[in-house]
């Protein structure tokens, strides 16, 4: 076979061509490869389950157990091997040398890249097996880079992007880019830099605001008074700040390597400004995407309901206020980015 072959592309004899192009290619229904009709399997591979969707590609030298359930429109390379308890969905691209564990559940539109490594098992021992294996979910659309490691029991979210050989070790949220070892993030998918577009309206002491590119978010440069005895920033509301706050409470002491919000409310308003240090906040309305750097304490940041909003790169001496204009309510939040992508496109 030649390369294209791995991309689904490859060329054929002229009978066999149509059959590929129609989408009835495949071996014989046979107890070695009993893939249902339209799913494409090379004749030097081994593809014992059943449950393989239309159009779905096995090339040479990869082995697919019973129990494994592949969507449609899969590419499977060579040399991979995919236990029975793993559940691949649509349009998903395995590359060559990668080994998929039971516990493994992969999304649509997934890309692996070759000779990723998964787990299933944090203390492996020669013939000693796990009651339960840990579940590792990889969301929607997510790419994990070549050689990466992914530990077990982890979710990698929706569009989350790995570098090349990076070293999974956490959670990793929707639509962040890690790398390294362990892997950190570095920055967000499809994410611009207010530096790029975002002016606060004013100069001086004064209070002012500025509309960003999310819908709804704005930034808020505080009243900022210095002399000799020491600077001071102070806000009224709801002059100057969009809510009278029902609530507030402050983040400190964070690991710089640590991730915090991953959430949209509901129904609550939000005001961030940073007291001290320095933090950087991902905004998200659904289809735009903004990173907003938090680093004196005259800047604040006015975050409407449902936006979904992330904080990381936490300095050391990072110190930062948030207003709410509700109570706590747990039922106020959505956790999973995919619910919050269905709820604001209703």
């Amino acid at each position: 076979m030649v390369s294209a072959a791995r991309d689904g592309l490859r060329e054929a004899a002229p009978a066999e061509s149509i059959m590929w192009r129609i989408g009835y290619y495949r071996t014989s229904m046979s107890s070695r490869n009993p893939a249902p009709h339209g799913v494409f399997v090379h004749e030097q591979a081994l593809c014992e389950s059943a449950n393989v969707g239309a159009r779905t590609r096995v090339w040479a030298f990869a082995h697919v157990l019973p129990g494994a359930r592949i969507g449609a429109d899969c590419n499977i390379c060579d040399h991979v091997f995919i236990e029975n308890d793993v559940t691949l969905g649509d349009r998903v691209t395995v590359k060559c040398g990668v080994q998929l564990w039971d516990g493994l559940r992969v999304a649509d539109d997934v890309f692996i890249g070759p000779n990723v490594t998964f787990s299933n098992d944090k203390y492996p021992r020669s013939k000693e097996h796990q009651r339960e294996l840990l579940q590792t979910h990889i969301g929607r659309g997510a790419s994990i880079g070549g050689g990466a490691t992914v530990l077990p029991g982890l979710k990698i979210g929706p569009r989350a992007m790995i570098g090349a050989g990076s070293v999974v070790t956490h959670d990793v949220p929707a639509r962040a880019i890690v790398s390294g070892n362990p892997a950190r993030i570095v920055g967000y998918i499809d994410t611009i830099n207010a530096e790029q577009g975002l002016q606060v309206r004013g100069r001086g002491r004064e209070a002012a605001s500025g509309q960003t590119s999310v819908r709804g978010v704005t930034l808020h440069r505080l009243t900022h008074v210095m002399d000799l005895r020491g600077s001071l920033t102070a806000g009224e509301f709801p002059v100057d700040l969009p809510f009278v706050p029902q609530r507030y409470f402050c983040v400190f002491d964070v690991p710089g390597k640590e991730v915090r919000g991953e959430h949209a409310h509901k129904q609550c308003e939000q005001f961030l400004f940073c007291a001290r240090g320095s933090v950087s906040v991902v905004v998200d309305d659904g289809s735009r995407s903004e990173e907003i750097v938090l680093d004196r304490p005259d800047l604040g940041l006015y975050l409407p309901p449902m936006i979904w909003a992330v904080q990381y790169k936490y300095s050391a001496d990072a110190l930062l206020f948030v207003f709410a204009s509700q109570p706590y309510d747990p039922a106020d939040y959505i956790r999973d980015y995919d619910q919050f992508q269905a709820a604001v496109q209703r």
